[in-house]
């Protein structure tokens, strides 16, 4: 049962990035049921298949979004079964603890490899089959772009970068009728927020599971389909994200205060502790490393 009236996504042919697990999957999801077409990548394939078959039998493949070249086979062929495409969303996104000094800087190019550039490659390769007067690209950004917390340096610098791509996407595309939405979420329950936060450096910093409390991921789920619908700039949940978002620096020197106790020891364990990505990544070329 829909709990919005206005547009809605009957029709609308929409590609997921990142779609096995979490916001991506309870979209697809979300989409079908509503009478959108969907097609569905991400690194998981088993689990990519179960969505897909809860979305009629959707199209997906294996795609990692760091590899460029997959990416513009992918999307191609994705956009190609579903006959077009009137919607990205750009949702795939992982996370790893890191001390930005002494930490390993391994961490930092694997989340930008996927984060950043996995968003350029794949709103490289949709853009042209979204530039038209019913297109929309929708960046799913973070809180943790406007709002920096100590050893998520590397995922913070990823969201603001992807953020910035969607400002200056919608200059650019704007001419030919499609919008862009970019999405901040704060800690919603998924996969995503569990690993990340489930570490002993992250205990030792807030004494407790997560910043703001985790919210439930139904309502964020609602708004990216009215964002869908409505073809929005911005998207928020939990609703008070979008109180914080004007406020950045005065938000920013809240959590300064709030987070001064445990950095220290919380360093030290984040340089020893063998922390997982939030989901685990295939191997691929360090981008940053050069012969000597």
């Amino acid at each position: 049962m829909k709990l919005f009236s206005g547009p809605d996504v009957a029709g609308r042919r929409v590609l997921i990035t990142g779609a096995a697990r979490g916001i991506g999957a309870a979209l697809a999801k979300q989409l079908h049921a509503h009478g959108a077409s969907v097609a569905l990548l991400g690194l998981e394939p088993d689990l990519l298949a179960e969505v897909a078959r809860e979305c009629g039998d959707a199209p997906w493949r294996y795609c990692d979004v760091g590899d460029h070249a997959q990416v513009e086979r992918v999307v191609t062929t994705l956009a190609s079964e579903l006959g077009g495409l009137d919607v990205v969303v750009a949702n795939a996104g992982v996370a790893k603890q890191l001390a930005l000094i002494g930490g390993d800087p391994s961490v930092m190019e694997e989340t930008l490899a996927v984060n950043l550039l996995g968003v350029y490659y794949t709103l490289r390769a949709a853009g042209p089959h979204i530039c038209h007067p019913r297109g929309y690209a929708l960046i799913v950004s973070s809180l943790a772009a406007a709002v920096n917390l100590p050893l998520a340096g590397a995922y913070s610098a990823s969201k603001a970068g992807i953020e910035a791509l969607g400002h200056t996407l919608r200059h650019e595309i704007r001419h030919t009728g499609a919008k862009v939405g970019i999405a901040y979420f704060a800690e919603l329950d998924t996969d995503m927020t569990s690993r990340g936060f489930g570490t002993a450096a992250a205990r030792a910093i807030l004494g407790r599971s997560t910043v703001s409390g985790v919210a439930p991921l139904g309502p964020a789920i609602d708004a990216t389909e009215r964002a869908i619908a409505r073809r929005r700039r911005q998207i928020v949940s939990p609703w008070w994200v979008a109180m914080v978002l004007p406020f950045r620096p005065l938000a920013q020197r809240v959590v300064d205060a709030a987070l001064r106790r445990g950095v220290a020891e919380a360093l030290e364990i984040a340089r020893a502790e063998d922390a997982p990505f939030t989901t685990d990544q295939p191997s691929r070329p360090r981008r940053m490393e050069r012969p000597a």
